[in-house]
This record gives structure tokens, C-alpha cells and sequence, in this order.
């Protein structure tokens, strides 16, 4: 098939449309070439052998086609569809996006088995009844032999990051799993390079595949800074807050998922004093060239946009792209960072990540054959630094390039008049002259859970390690703990499991910090550890789950 997914969109790929709203609410907008080519093979049942690096969206091209074929009347609750990853990373990380997919289908249950995870949790998952199951080949293998997980009726199994597991020793495993699955079963395999044991596994297992080969275009410009911070006990709009503050900027590009998040984000600049605007493919063409050339006429320095929206955009003045989300492939970080450091030029590019994204910025770095810096939240000092700085450049512009005599006339009565020193009426001026933003900054306290501290510097990602579906009374709750309550209860078809993964992943908590949990009809109580920042509990009030937000409040009862 063609690789040229341009012109596509979801709807042109025969997706049903429960599937189609999910990508659209996630902010897919248009597939990549891996997804293009792939998900007409797996809706036909075919077996495909798919080459493309990890980042370029190959989870979707399997994960859509296989929700969308799944038999929802079948009254047996088992397993229609296996997937095997190298890792529990990325077993939790497929599982996740599964769920993300699926979440307008009411019938489907997604769990996620692997190593290190307690036994009764993966088996009481498993006897309630699932459809798609993901896991490291070794513990589906224990399950398997327990006569806990049954593939009577598995209908497809899926081989992610083939390669991979190949070179971690896994590869007999895999082996007997697929020994044990029907002949009827649709497989599909996917990996980065072919070695001759993964080519002898689609010899001896896959029928006729068909073939998807995608060549990624990787190349960065030398002249790109590239950079990363890990966003931890404030939100990402504070944190690029913080950022523009300190950065020599010019004109800045910020790239987030979805077309309401442009408002958002946008809006939320503009809340901090930044002069920032947002374009996505809701406003008329007219109303994006007009934001455009504010941008490039430097009425606006930010825009907030979609991937869509901005190809083809080149605005000579852009020194900054910032990735407030991560894209959902390797190719199109390259197509949004190469809209700095163009001709020649210098260019900045920041990707503000929470911790769960350490393993895509590392799979990024192999890539792009290039090593991102990890960079830290300016500190209070830094931006007032900046800002008395500015200040003062500002003064000194005022004073050699304005007419400054009606006002030296009016300080000196002013002096004749009250006596002060010179030293306090430039102090009250300076004082009156900055506004409502100080000019000396308070240190925000951000406190770091161990855990994610342990990842960050090991350069290894934790985010959910080792959580299961439902954490009641962890060790998290032997901290101080404050009780706080949520607008989102049992009637809005949410399960503790979609709270602790909110709440662990919205503010990077670690997830042994969140303690008892209730379930109520209509709102839930959740405990967490008493010295949670009230950025963080703010940051928290906006976040949807159960297609409600969350509205966090300390419980006062």
C-alpha cells in the first residue's frame, strides 16, 4: 500500500463509528503512514507483518481495527485479543491506550498482566471478564499454565516490539504462546529491524502476511537545542510560564493535541500576561491569517496550535517550539521542531513531559540519534532576576529616548513638597511602575515523590509501575493524609482504577502516595498526602474523568 497517509483521514479507513469518536476526542486528527497502511489489512483479518520504529503510531494500527472487529454479543467473557510487549512499560502504556480507544464501547474490559504484579489482583481481573488482555510473554505463559487465562476465543494476537524481545531472551516464550493459539487466530507482528529468529517466527506462525514497511525521516537540525523538562507538582502551563520568563524568546510555537486544548492553553497564557493566541482548524481561513500575521508582525509572540493547523506555516521569527503535548510519532516531532533553527539559524525546541513520558523521549533520542537535555524548573530567582533585568533595560530606554522634563519638574516639587529622599520616591515609582506582576518572585515548594526521583535519574521511566486496576489503603496512607472529595461517583461509570490513574498522572504523583479511595453514587473521596501543593489540587480541579471534571475539594464533613 501507499505510505502516503496525507490525504487520508480515520473516516476514509472503514473504522466503525464508535472508534472514530474516540480518535477524535484522543485529537488524532489524521493517521500516520503506519496506521494508514496497516488498519485496512487487520479489519480484512489479515495477518500483517509491519516494519516501523517505536513513536510512529503503530499501537493505534492495531489497537483500532481489533476493537472495531470484536464480537460485542459473544456471552463468553473471554479474551478476543493478546498482545505480548518486551516490557511492563509498555504493557501499561498499550493497555492504557486501549482503554482510551474503547472508551465509548461499554463491553469491553481491558487488563494489563506482567511481572512484579501480585497474582490475585491479574487472576480477579481475569475471572470477572475480559476482552483484551497485554502482558509480557513470561507471566501470560503462568497464567496460561494455571488455566487462569484461556484463548479459546482469542480471535487475534498481536507481537509488539518483536525485535526487542528477541534481544531480551523472551523469545522461546513467545513461541509457546503462539503454539497454544488456533490456527484461526489473526496475528499480527511488529518490529523495528528483522533479525533471522523474528523472520523465522513469521515463517512458521503468520499466513501470508501482508507486508507494511514504513521508513521514518528523522533528521533534526544541528542548530535545534533540544531540550525536555519533567512537569511535577505544578501544571504545564505553569511550567511554560515559568519558562517564557527566563528564555531569550522571540516568536514561540506551542503544540498541544487537540483543538480545544489550543483555547485552553492559550488562554491560560494570556492569563499570566503573555500575549498568546490560539489556531486550529475550527476558525475560518481568514481568522488564521490574521492570526498569523500578528505572530509574524510580533503583535502576538505565542501561538497555540494542532499539528494540522500548522503545516505549512513558516513564520521567520520562530525561536521556540514547545511540545506541551508529546506528538503521537517520531516524524511529526521532526516536522514540529524544524519550524525553529531554519537557514542557519539558532532554534530552541522544550518538551514538557510527565514521568510516564521518559521511555518516549528515549526512544526518541535512539531516533533522532540525538540527546536531549534535560532542563529544570527556573527557580524564583532566576525569573526575578529576569524580571528586574527587563526592568531596567526599560528604565534606561525611557531615559535616553523620551522627553523626561514635565516629569523630572513634577518629582522635584514632589521632593520640595514632602522632603523624602531621592532613594524612596524612585522606590515607590518602581514599585507603583510594576503592576500587578512583582518583580521578586516567592519559590513555589514542589515536593518530588522518591519514586520519581528514582526514575528521573536513572533516566527510566516509572510512571504507573507496578499499580494495579484498584489501590485501596496502599502504604501511601500510613503519610499524613488529607481526605478530599471529587464530583465523580459509581453513576458515572468510573472505578477506582480511573481515579488513581487521573490523579498519578495529571500532577506525576506516585501512586503509593494515593491512599483510600470510596466510591459513591454520586461523588467519590480520595486521600492524599497532606503536603500536596494547592497548584496542584488547582491543576486537578480541571481534570475529566468519567466525561466529568473532577472538581477536588477538601472534605469538610
Amino acid at each position: 500500500m501507499s505510505s502516503d497517509s496525507d490525504q487520508l483521514s480515520f473516516s476514509d479507513l472503514g473504522l466503525n463509528d464508535h472508534i472514530l469518536a474516540a480518535v477524535n476526542a484522543l485529537g488524532y486528527q489524521t493517521p500516520t503512514p503506519i496506521q494508514a497502511n496497516t488498519i485496512p489489512y487487520v479489519l480484512q483479518g489479515r495477518d500483517v507483518l509491519g516494519q516501523a520504529q517505536t513513536g510512529t503510531g503503530k499501537t493505534a494500527a492495531f489497537a483500532l481495527p481489533l476493537l472495531n472487529n470484536m464480537d460485542l454479543d459473544s456471552k463468553e467473557k473471554l479474551p478476543q485479543v493478546l498482545v505480548l510487549t518486551p516490557t511492563r512499560e509498555l504493557a501499561i502504556q498499550v493497555s492504557e491506550s486501549f482503554e482510551g480507544f474503547a472508551k465509548n464501547i461499554a463491553k469491553i474490559n481491558v487488563v494489563s498482566i506482567y511481572g512484579g504484579q501480585e497474582y490475585g489482583r491479574q487472576i480477579q481481573a481475569l475471572r470477572r471478564g475480559v476482552q483484551v488482555v497485554v502482558g509480557t510473554a513470561g507471566r501470560i505463559m503462568d497464567h496460561m499454565r494455571k488455566g487462569t487465562l484461556k484463548l479459546d476465543a482469542l480471535k487475534a494476537i498481536v507481537l509488539d516490539e518483536a525485535d526487542e524481545m528477541l534481544r531480551m531472551g523472551f523469545i522461546d516464550d513467545v513461541k509457546w504462546v503462539l503454539s497454544h493459539t488456533s490456527e484461526s487466530c489473526q496475528r499480527l507482528l511488529f518490529s523495528a529491524t528483522m533479525p533471522r529468529d523474528v523472520v523465522n517466527i513469521v515463517n512458521d506462525y503468520l499466513r501470508e502476511p501482508c507486508k507494511v514497511q514504513i521508513k521514518t525521516k528523522t533528521a533534526t537540525a544541528a542548530t535545534i537545542h533540544q531540550r525536555y523538562l519533567v512537569v511535577k507538582g505544578l501544571s504545564k502551563t505553569e511550567a511554560l510560564d515559568r519558562i517564557l520568563e527566563v528564555e531569550d524568546s522571540d516568536g514561540v510555537m506551542v503544540f498541544v493535541k487537540t483543538k480545544a486544548a489550543t483555547i485552553e492553553v492559550a488562554d491560560g497564557l494570556k492569563a499570566k500576561g503573555h500575549k498568546a493566541a490560539a489556531i486550529n482548524g475550527d476558525m475560518q481561513q481568514n481568522q488564521r491569517e490574521y492570526i498569523i500575521e500578528q505572530l509574524k508582525s510580533g503583535k502576538i509572540d505565542i501561538l497555540v496550535a494542532t499539528d494540522v493547523v500548522a503545516r505549512g506555516l513558516d513564520v521567520e521569527r520562530i525561536s521556540h517550539v514547545v511540545n506541551y503535548d508529546l506528538p503521537q510519532d517520531n516524524e511529526a516531532y521532526v516536522h514540529r521542531i524544524g519550524r525553529t533553527g531554519r537557514a542557519g539559524r539558532s532554534g530552541d525546541a522544550i518538551s514538557l513531559i510527565y514521568t510516564r513520558d521518559l521511555r518516549q523521549i528515549r526512544i526518541l533520542e535512539r531516533v533522532i540519534r540525538h540527546t536531549m537535555e534535560e532542563m529544570q524548573l527556573p527557580s524564583a530567582a532566576e525569573i526575578t532576576q529576569k524580571r528586574v533585568q527587563r526592568f531596567k533595560h526599560e528604565v534606561a530606554e525611557r531615559i535616553r529616548h523620551q522627553d523626561l522634563t514635565k516629569f523630572k519638574a513634577l518629582m522635584q516639587d514632589f521632593q520640595t513638597e514632602y522632603g523624602d529622599e531621592v532613594e524612596d520616591i524612585l522606590g515607590a515609582l518602581a514599585m507603583m511602575a510594576q503592576g500587578e506582576k512583582s518583580l521578586f518572585v516567592k519559590e513555589i515548594k514542589i515536593t518530588e515523590p522518591r519514586a520519581q526521583r528514582r526514575a528521573r535519574t536513572s533516566g527510566k521511566e516509572s510512571g504507573r509501575q507496578g499499580q494495579s486496576p484498584r489501590r485501596r489503603g496502599h502504604s501511601g496512607a500510613q503519610m499524613p493524609m488529607t481526605t478530599y472529595r471529587v464530583e465523580v461517583g459509581k453513576s458515572d461509570g468510573i472505578e477506582t482504577r480511573n481515579l488513581v490513574g487521573a490523579i498519578a498522572n495529571e500532577i506525576n504523583l506516585d501512586s503509593r502516595q494515593i491512599g483510600q479511595i470510596k466510591l459513591f453514587d454520586k461523588f467519590s473521596t480520595v486521600d492524599l498526602p497532606q503536603d500536596i501543593s494547592k497548584e496542584a489540587i488547582a491543576h486537578l480541579k480541571k481534570v475529566w474523568v468519567g466525561g466529568k471534571k473532577l472538581m477536588i475539594k477538601e472534605d469538610k464533613r
